[in-house]
């Protein structure tokens, strides 16, 4: 055999090799030259905040990067895509609790130790696994039309669980991210302070007492569009999604007795070709700019305490740091959910269908 062909061969056999044994999927990117991310969020107006505030500012000083978007953000379409070694997601919205268990197998071990920002950002948002962009409030709220009497409309985590005092269609979210489990328990009577670790059971019985009043939605987007048409009286709803609705000129109210919130953040699925790409941009989206950005749109709670955001007025009536909330705050506890998260999921999906 010609010594020329034989290295050819040679050389293609260990490729051949290499890809069967795994070899970390496909060789990365260049991270300077032209890439496309594939950027996956939870769509509707959050999404489209999303790429005014980080995507376009980003491409703008980056002309070598461009975005392509789509949604829904799931943690089993990830998993499916790393299995399968087909990964096409770069950036993924996801709970750092489900990035955290499920980092270094699902999700890429990321380095923010240069991360210009870390003194200034909250506890929490940078993860071995996850950086954070904003923390949401999950609070209740309902339709003024549907309750236009204020003496009488519910003010309570209690009344949203009592049918009786208040009938009317519930609204509310499956992930967990949103508080559904929180708000069960705390309707149950369990104090704000002696909330983790989660009696898990204890919410489901509880959500069984308005299973037949409530609409369960599986994303945001579903909630805030039966929201915006009437479909639902009261509802446990993302401050991001109320401002939108509220922007569109429907009347909400919220109620501040007990809120619960909750980190949001990014992550990038493990072997995705664009990882350092991804990682330079998500590194961006806690500049005091891309901070102030998003709260101006949608409502959140900054991250990075260096952030100096002008909120609309109806940006204000749904913050939940603002003297507006009179009531208490039950934060997620993010180490609890990283070693209960996929367990705690399969156990309200379980719920959910029987």
């Amino acid at each position: 055999m010609p010594r020329r062909l034989s290295a050819v061969l040679s050389t293609v056999l260990a490729v051949s090799l290499l890809a069967a044994c795994g070899g970390g999927g496909a060789a990365e990117n260049d991270p300077d030259g032209k890439v496309t991310l594939t950027f996956t969020g939870y769509g509707g107006d959050g999404q489209k905040a999303m790429i005014a505030s980080y995507q376009k500012p980003y491409s703008a000083e980056h002309s070598n990067v461009s975005f392509v978007n789509t949604s829904p953000p799931d943690v089993a379409q990830v998993k499916a895509q790393v299995l399968s070694k087909s990964v096409k997601w770069d950036v993924v919205a996801v709970a750092p609790a489900a990035a955290t268990q499920n980092c270094g197998t699902l999700f890429e071990e990321l380095d923010f130790s240069d991360l210009a920002e870390k003194n200034n950002l909250v506890d929490g948002t940078v993860g071995k696994c996850y950086l954070g962009n904003w923390i949401n409030a999950n609070p209740i709220a309902y339709r003024t039309d549907a309750f236009p009497d204020a003496a009488k409309a519910p003010k309570t985590v209690a009344d949203f669980f009592d049918v009786k005092k208040f009938p009317g269609k519930r609204g509310v979210l499956t992930n967990i991210q949103n508080g559904v489990l929180e708000y069960a328990l705390l309707g149950d009577g369990v104090a704000p302070e002696k909330m983790y670790p989660l009696d898990v059971p204890r919410a489901l019985k509880k959500l069984d007492t308005i299973r037949s009043q409530t609409t369960f939605a599986p994303n945001v987007g579903a909630l805030q569009q039966a929201v915006g048409a009437g479909q639902v009286d009261m509802f446990i709803l993302p401050d991001s999604r109320l401002v939108p609705l509220m922007n569109s000129g429907t009347k909400i109210t919220v109620t501040w007795d007990v809120t619960v919130t909750a980190l949001n953040a990014f992550a990038i699925p493990k072997g995705s070709p664009n990882k350092e790409a991804a990682r330079r941009f998500i590194e961006t989206v806690v500049s005091p700019q891309s901070v102030e950005a998003i709260s101006e749109a949608l409502g959140t709670q900054p991250i990075n305490t260096a952030a100096k955001a002008t909120l609309s007025e109806n940006a204000q009536k749904v913050q939940v740091a603002g003297p507006q909330n009179t009531g208490k705050v039950v934060q997620q506890d993010v180490d609890w959910y990283s070693k209960n998260f996929d367990q705690v999921n399969t156990q309200v999906n379980n719920w959910l269908v029987g």
